[in-house]
C-alpha cells in the first residue's frame, strides 16, 4: 500500500510518522527546503527563529504519545506570559480586572463595565460576524479597545467581514463576567476559564520536532523530498491515479494508492486534471488566506519584557505581534547578554508590504520597535526577514458555503483526504493539525472517522478551567 503525502507540516509528518510506524512508509513531497510548515524552526547565525510561537500543549492524550515518542527528553517546561500591549502598559489577557482599571483609569474601567452590562441585557441577535459576537460576550467598549485594530491587523478587513465562526473557535470559553466575580471574591465554588499556566517546548524550537521526525520516518523506510511542489492530480472515475510534481524545473509522475493532502485546498482543487466542475472550481477560487512574515531583529540587550510574546494593538505600527525567543527557550539566543525577537506583520501577497525589499523590512521593524520604546536604534544590530505564504485561512462571508461544495466534490474520491489547516480551510492550532492527521492515517488502515469534524466542538486547546479563589 503506497500513500503520497502533500506537505511537510505538522499534519503531512504526523501522518507519515504514524505509517511508517504501521508498516507502510510513504513518500512525502514539500515545496520549502525546510521541513515544519508553520511550525517551522528558522537559524539564522546561530540566532533561531520560531515562525509563529509554538506552545506544546494539548488535551489529546496521542498528541502528547507522538511528542514524546519523538523528542523524548528534549522539552523544557516553561511558563505561559502573553499580554496584550496597548498605550504604552500592558495587560493581561484574559483580562484581571484589577490590572485593567489601574491602566486604563477608573472612567474607562466604568464605561467598559457599563457597556459589558448593556451588551447582556441588549445583545445582537444572531450575531453573524466577528464585531457583533465579541461586543454581545464583551460589551462593545472592550471590543473597541483591545480587539479591533488587532483583529484588523491581522485579517485586513473591517471585523463586520469576519465571521463568528471564527471568534467561536478561538475565544468562546472566556468570560469577563466571571473574572469580574471572581476577582472580587464572589461565588467562590464557580469556576473561572484561564489559560495555561506553562507548556512544554523543544530546546531549540519547534523545528527540532519535525527534523527528528523526518529522521524517523526516513529509518523506517519512508522519504520526505524537499523543494519538490505538487502541480498536478490525475483523477479517474472516483480515485487520484498519480500526483506530478515539479523540482528544479523538472517534473515527474508518481503513482499512489492512498493521498494526503495538507496544502492549500484552493491550490489541491485547482490542480485536479481532469478539471472539476465549475460550481466547484468557483468555489476554491473564492477561498482567501491571509499572509505573514517574520522580522528576526538582533538587539544588543539583555531583557526587554518578560513574555514569550506580546500581542501589538498599537494603531501607530503595523507590526501585531512580537515573539521574545529568549522566553521561549534560552537555547535559542546563543549570547545571554542579546535578544532576538521575531516582529510580526500579516499581509496580502498583493500588498506593498509583502513585496518590499528584505532591507526596506528590518529597517521598518527597526523603526517600530524604536517607537514602541523597546530599544534603541544603535541596539539593533541585524535582522532577517521570513515569509510564509497562506498562514491563516480567512473566514470571510460564504466561506462555510464554499468549503461545503468543495467537501462534496472531494468525498466523491475515496483515495484522498485533506488534513491540517490549510488542508482543512480551518484556523486549527499545530495539535489538531496532528489529530486529522491521525484520523486520515486510520481511515487509510480500514476505520472510519470524518476528518473534518475535528476541532468543530472541541474548546480551544489553551483554555482550561480552575476553581476559583
Amino acid at each position: 500500500m503506497k500513500t503520497i503525502i502533500l506537505g511537510a507540516g505538522p499534519a503531512g509528518l504526523t501522518a507519515a510518522y504514524e505509517l511508517a510506524k504501521a508498516g507502510h512508509p510513504p513518500l512525502v513531497f514539500e515545496k520549502d527546503g525546510d521541513v515544519g510548515g508553520i511550525s517551522r524552526t528558522i537559524n539564522y547565525k546561530g540566532y533561531l527563529f520560531d515562525i509563529g510561537g509554538h506552545r506544546f500543549f494539548t488535551k489529546f492524550e496521542e498528541v502528547k504519545r507522538i511528542w514524546n515518542e519523538i523528542l523524548k527528553d528534549e522539552f523544557i517546561t516553561r511558563p505561559r506570559l502573553s499580554r496584550i500591549y496597548y498605550n504604552n502598559k500592558f495587560f493581561y489577557y484574559p483580562l484581571k480586572p484589577w490590572n485593567a482599571l489601574q491602566n486604563l483609569g477608573l472612567k474607562t474601567s466604568v464605561s467598559v463595565m457599563g457597556s459589558y452590562l448593556y451588551a447582556q441585557i441588549h445583545p445582537y441577535k444572531n450575531a453573524a460576524n466577528f464585531e457583533e459576537w465579541v461586543s454581545n460576550k464583551f460589551g462593545r467598549k472592550l471590543f473597541q479597545i483591545f480587539f479591533k485594530t488587532y483583529t484588523e491587523k491581522v485579517w485586513g478587513m473591517p471585523c463586520r467581514e469576519i465571521q463568528a465562526d471564527w471568534a467561536a473557535q478561538r475565544i468562546k470559553s472566556l468570560n469577563l463576567g466571571k473574572a469580574v466575580i471572581n476577582a472580587l471574591g464572589i461565588g467562590k465554588k464557580n469556576k473561572v476559564t484561564t489559560l495555561i499556566d506553562e507548556f512544554q517546548y523543544p530546546r531549540k524550537g519547534p523545528g527540532q520536532m519535525w527534523e527528528k521526525a523526518k529522521d524517523l520516518i526516513e529509518k523506517g523506510g519512508g522519504r520526505v523530498a524537499l523543494n519538490t511542489r505538487a502541480v498536478r492530480f490525475n483523477r479517474k472515475g472516483d480515485k487520484i491515479l498519480s500526483v506530478a510534481v515539479e523540482k528544479d524545473g523538472k517534473e515527474e509522475t508518481r503513482s499512489g494508492d492512498h493521498f494526503l493532502s495538507s496544502i492549500p485546498l484552493r491550490e489541491l482543487i485547482l490542480r485536479i486534471e481532469p478539471p472539476p466542475p465549475e460550481d466547484v472550481l468557483s468555489a476554491a477560487k473564492g477561498l482567501r488566506y491571509r499572509d505573514f512574515f517574520t522580522v528576526g531583529l538582533i538587539i544588543r540587550k539583555k531583557d526587554i519584557f518578560p513574555d514569550t510574546w506580546i500581542y501589538i494593538h498599537s494603531p501607530e505600527v503595523q507590526v501585531g505581534r512580537i515573539q521574545n525567543f529568549k522566553n521561549w527557550s534560552p537555547e535559542m539566543v546563543p549570547d545571554p547578554d542579546m535578544t532576538s525577537l521575531g516582529l510580526e506583520y500579516f499581509c496580502f501577497e498583493t500588498d506593498p508590504v509583502w513585496k518590499q525589499g528584505d532591507a526596506g523590512l528590518v529597517e521598518k521593524a527597526t523603526d517600530e520597535i524604536e517607537k514602541l520604546g523597546f530599544a534603541m536604534r544603535t541596539e539593533v544590530l541585524d535582522g532577517v526577514v521570513i515569509r510564509s505564504p497562506k498562514t491563516y485561512p480567512i473566514y470571510d462571508e460564504g466561506y462555510q458555503a464554499r468549503i461545503d461544495i468543495i467537501k462534496d466534490y472531494l468525498g466523491k474520491i475515496n483515495n484522498l483526504q485533506t488534513i491540517g489547516r490549510n488542508g482543512l480551510h480551518r484556523y486549527n492550532n499545530q495539535d489538531h493539525s496532528m489529530v486529522t492527521a491521525l484520523l486520515a492515517v486510520r481511515n487509510i488502515l480500514g476505520e472510519r472517522h470524518s476528518v473534518w469534524d475535528v476541532n468543530v466542538d472541541d474548546e480551544y486547546h489553551e483554555i482550561g478551567e480552575k476553581e476559583a479563589g
